[in-house]
């Protein structure tokens, strides 16, 4: 079977498409998988690109969607023929989370979803939604639990609540349209016009060109009648966190996400007490909390926005793509 490995030194340059063995049939509680999907994530790039030092060898990627072709002993949750998706962390199932980091994270700790078949525990993968391509299931592993588990688990988001959304990647995508599912008044952000656009027609209330406004921040707050946003799904991490902070309600709920902006740098304490802001850091979520996500995406005929496909062999084209930041939704890599 062909797969993708980092090879050493790490970037996009080095990732190779190699023959791997079989794995073999699954043992008790596991399930084997014929892997058709997977999608790019940030953090799948600063894996690629070094940021996150991996073994030589290493099969990138944290997302897959495929099919089960067989279950081992003691497996009753899936049968063969199933269609299923990973899941983040394999060994946080529930509840609060766990130790042990990212180390059994695929991609990063463990080998990863560039890959044709695998054998894994059972606990490893969710069922898909029902009539998702496995394109569509191939980008909720990351990007769509990320999102729902700010909003949802964190945020109690609700009808009525306001939802400021940063850019146009994964996450901020799937944000607005949980956000929308959900009964709430969505607040957009882009340095892009035809972004802001396309984010227009899937839903968003009120669009705001950061760079044409600077201090978007204010604008958002604005938007509200002064009043300020329920929830910041912030993906731009210190460089951004500020504007966020002033956009932000008293009382109100900012899901730190992402470093795009920065990985570190001051944050003005004062308002953030002033306003009694509950700051949050995200880092996906548990396998029920992707049971739950998956139902309500079933629930609410929730289909994800697909930018562009590339085949397997071409995983470094598609790094390449994400990288230019031309990208509106998710990048599906085709196995």
């Amino acid at each position: 079977m062909k797969a993708i490995r980092l090879r050493h030194p790490a970037g996009i340059d080095n990732l190779k498409l190699e023959e791997m063995p079989d794995p073999g049939p699954p043992g008790p509680g596991q399930i084997r998988v014929r892997l058709r999907a997977s999608s790019l994530n940030y953090h799948d790039y600063i894996v690629v690109v070094g940021g996150i030092p991996t073994p030589d060898g290493r099969i990138p990627m944290s997302d897959g969607a495929g099919d089960v072709t067989a279950v081992g002993d003691g497996v009753s949750e899936f049968a063969v023929g199933d269609r299923v998706v990973s899941t983040f962390f394999p060994n946080w199932l529930d509840g609060e989370p766990i130790p042990g980091g990212f180390a059994g994270v695929p991609g990063d700790g463990a080998d990863g979803y560039a890959v044709e078949e695998v054998v894994a525990p059972a606990t490893s993968f969710t069922r898909a939604p029902g009539g998702s391509t496995y394109a569509e299931a191939a980008t909720l592993t990351c990007a769509g639990l990320t999102a729902w588990r700010a909003l949802v688990t964190e945020g109690r988001l609700k009808a009525g609540d306001t939802v400021l959304v940063q850019g146009t990647g994964g996450v901020s995508i799937f944000a607005l349209q949980f956000a929308k599912a959900h009964g709430a008044t969505v607040i957009a952000t882009s340095s892009s016009e035809e972004k802001l656009e396309r984010l227009k027609a899937m839903g968003a209330d009120h669009l705001i060109n950061y760079k044409a406004v600077p201090n978007w921040g204010a604008k958002a707050a604005a938007l509200t009648g002064g009043r300020g946003v329920d929830h910041v799904v912030e993906i731009g991490g210190a460089g951004t966190l500020p504007e966020s902070i002033v956009a932000a309600r008293i009382g109100g709920h900012i899901s730190l996400i992402g470093v795009l902006a920065g990985y570190a740098g001051p944050v003005p304490t004062v308002q953030l007490m002033g306003k009694q802001i509950r700051l949050i850091g995200i880092t996906v979520g548990t396998r029920r909390e992707q049971q739950d996500m998956i139902r309500a995406i079933e629930a609410n005929g929730i289909r994800p926005v697909i930018d562009r496909h590339f085949p397997l062999a071409e995983l470094g084209a598609a790094f390449r793509h994400q990288e230019s930041g031309a990208h509106f939704g998710k990048i599906v890599i085709d196995i």
